[in-house]
């Protein structure tokens, strides 16, 4: 069932206040995860449509899945940063902040007057964090960037095809974006923690924190894709693929994924489908071996697996402890048994889009519980609100709006 209300503030980042500056996708699912874990975010949009995802397609009552799957527990305010008083409005908000963090065009903020020298001015203790597509220098630091661009340029897409001679692939889904935002909510939790030691809010050490989603991927690549290029002086002149089948099979009935590495865990495999003659096979004598004729031993799997219904073969493998899944469609992943009784998905009540079903946050905090406490906001839901806050009066703040300087809202 939906829960009725949004519940109070737990989580281990209470009492951390962020501005968030940022849109589609990497910045917002950054301040998201931060949002979750108890941290105030104030979502700062132009008043003139705010945040692109909120126009996007796959839409109820004016919200759209993307925007409320990123954007909850946040307060939303509208500034026209191109006008003076919503930058020292901004200003004057950075000053009460631990976090500000930004994903324009490299350079815009600074031309703003709302960069990382000019508020550390004022804020000395803060986190800023900037988000680039391709760094902040070089080339690429003044292109427009999108999710795509960063998989090509980085050589996901080529990992993804399966070698250097073949039609590379992307990954579809958003990679990048996403995989930033979870660096950066780490970066952030650990400069946070610096800041802590060296002396708190009051007169800890804040810092700028540059991160850029093509570093991000080529980092994360390196630890399990960059292995012929690691040895320097020992580089290979081009990547082959490992195999010309994946591990995901057919079977006389829907699809399943199987992975076996171990010694024991072939052994299985072979007992499962009733082929001995496999143990004693030479090319398969070893780890090593498996892996020399990954070609022969993934196609003689494949035939295997044709012979009957994925179910018959699940439960073959899993009686002699293989590794073993089925391949589910997106409508399937939401009602499979281990999905429900890890509570992976939970259902909200969001008071203009209505009954909400969202993915619950990924950890869970014995003592400082993730919660639901705020729906996504409609643009500018906590102008008023927040601009009361800093001392404008409701006259003071209606001529703001007027002049398009912020936009007043509702959350009915």
């Amino acid at each position: 069932m939906p829960k009725d209300t949004y519940s109070t503030n737990h989580g281990p980042l209470s009492g951390i206040r962020v501005l968030d500056l940022t849109s589609m996708i990497s910045g917002p699912m950054t301040t998201l995860m931060l949002a979750d874990q108890g941290a105030d975010v104030i979502k700062i949009e132009n008043p003139k449509g705010g945040d692109h995802t909120r126009s996007v397609s796959t839409k109820r009552n004016g919200f759209s899945a993307s925007f409320v799957n990123n954007n909850r527990n946040k307060r939303s305010l509208t500034l026209n940063l191109k006008d003076k008083r919503a930058v020292e409005i901004f200003k004057r908000m950075a000053a009460e902040a631990d976090v500000i963090v930004q994903n324009f065009r490299p350079g815009v903020v600074d031309r703003i007057g709302i960069g990382y020298d000019a508020i550390k001015e004022i804020a000395p203790s803060i986190v800023y964090v900037s988000i680039s597509g391709f760094g902040d220098v070089g080339p690429y630091a003044q292109k427009p960037v999108y999710d795509p661009l960063v998989q090509a340029l980085s050589g996901l897409t080529t990992v993804q095809g399966g070698s250097d001679e073949l039609r590379p692939r992307l990954v579809r889904t958003i990679v990048p974006d996403k995989l930033t935002g979870y660096a950066a909510a780490q970066s952030i939790s650990a400069a946070l923690f610096h800041r802590e030691r060296t002396g708190g809010r009051a007169k800890g050490e804040g810092q700028h924190i540059k991160l850029s989603m093509l570093d991000t991927v080529v980092s994360f690549l390196w630890g399990s894709d960059m292995g012929a290029h690691t040895f320097v002086g020992d580089e290979l002149e081009k990547e082959t693929a490992q195999s010309f089948i994946d591990l995901i099979y057919e079977t006389a009935e829907d699809y399943i994924s199987v992975a076996v590495q171990s010694d024991k865990e072939w052994a299985g495999l072979c007992r499962a489908f009733n082929k001995p003659e496999w143990l004693t096979d030479a090319r398969f004598a070893t780890s090593a071996l498996r892996g020399q004729n990954i070609d022969e031993r993934l196609q003689m799997t494949q035939d295997v697996l044709l012979t009957d219904t994925a179910a018959n073969w699940l439960a073959k493998l899993e009686a002699e402890d293989v590794p073993c899944a089925p391949v589910l469609t997106r409508r399937e992943v939401i009602a499979h048994p281990q999905i429900l009784a890890n509570e992976t998905i939970v259902e909200t009540h969001h008071p203009i889009a209505g009954v909400l079903r969202q993915a619950r946050p990924a950890p869970q905090f014995s003592n400082t519980p993730t919660e639901f406490r705020l729906p996504a906001p409609s643009l500018g839901a906590d102008s008023h609100q927040l601009l009361g806050h800093l001392g404008f009066s409701d006259e003071e703040i209606e001529a703001l709006a007027e002049e398009g300087v912020t936009s007043l809202g509702d959350m009915s």
